[in-house]
């Protein structure tokens, strides 16, 4: 259950002023309704010092954070900006050794979370013995299977509880139940995170748990800690169903973001905020 905070409807600004500096933060990939507009709020906050997650990757809202200079450590299996190539702030980071990184796998990202979901202290996988990824992460450990009679080593990943799960989604009901319909890795994020913060394109009169067809790709309210009905939330990344990525937008991102003072003008021109970042 998510630590509650009344009222549960707030504004874009209150919402943010919930993220406090060197938090744990998770966000979904670009693909999966990441709260931009929430993210530009952060940056203008100035937030410091944040552990971001990325569930199970990240993309835009990962590299503005981390160009604002709001990160100082990323976990996640990948940075990427797909189609337009890398992220030009988190390379630059990552070159500069100003951002720390936890290498990850999707499926290890995803065990983590469902370890915090059960509430129990790791999940095991296979699939990673013997990557090099392996040499890297202390935290992750390898033992024998203890029902096998032959050697049968096994790998533990321990529980992800990130202090803070923040996303966009399409609506909300008036009672704080969100609709994400397909994309069950909110759902685990809301369920492992200590508080889950929720932008919305628009908020609904229907009881969205009363039906059937909408139920089963709703998080309960139980799991909700603050909500913000933010139109266009995810823009200039997609929500699916609502509207498209805005392709010529990213495009001049990574054309700005290419050099410190591009990426300033950037902050200025669409985020309202100064570049302080390194």
């Amino acid at each position: 259950m998510n630590q509650l905070i009344d009222p549960l409807f707030v504004s874009l600004e209150e919402l943010v002023s919930h993220v406090g500096d060197g938090m744990q933060v998770a966000v979904p990939a670009d693909y999966s309704g990441c709260a931009m507009a929430a993210t530009y709020a952060l940056i203008r906050r100035g937030v410091r010092d944040l552990h971001l997650i990325g569930v199970p990757q990240t993309g835009l809202q990962a590299d503005l954070l981390i160009g604002a200079g709001c990160v100082s450590t990323i976990e996640t299996s990948a940075v990427s900006l797909g189609e337009h190539g890398l992220a030009p702030r988190f390379s630059a980071a990552v070159t500069s050794g100003a951002v720390a990184i936890k290498d990850s796998t999707c499926p290890a990202i995803h065990a983590g979370l469902l370890a915090a979901e059960k509430g129990v202290p790791f999940m095991p996988l296979r699939g990673v013995i013997g990557s090099d990824l392996v040499s890297h992460r202390d935290d992750w450990k390898v033992i024998g299977n203890p029902y096998a009679e032959d050697d049968d080593p096994i790998m533990l990943f321990p529980a992800i509880r990130p202090d803070v799960a923040l996303f966009h989604a399409p609506f909300a009901d008036r009672t704080g139940n969100v609709w994400i319909g397909v994309r069950r890795e909110l759902m685990s994020m809301a369920h492992a995170a200590k508080m889950t913060l929720v932008t919305v394109e628009s908020l609904t009169q229907d009881n969205l748990l009363a039906d059937d067809k909408m139920a089963a790709g709703t998080i309960p309210a139980l799991y909700v800690t603050s909500l913000a009905e933010v139109e266009h939330g995810a823009w200039p990344l997609g929500l699916r169903g609502h509207y498209s990525t805005d392709q010529a937008h990213l495009a001049q991102y990574v054309e700005m973001a290419a050099t410190e003072e591009g990426f300033s003008e950037y902050l200025n021109r669409y985020v309202g905020a100064a570049h302080t970042g390194t």
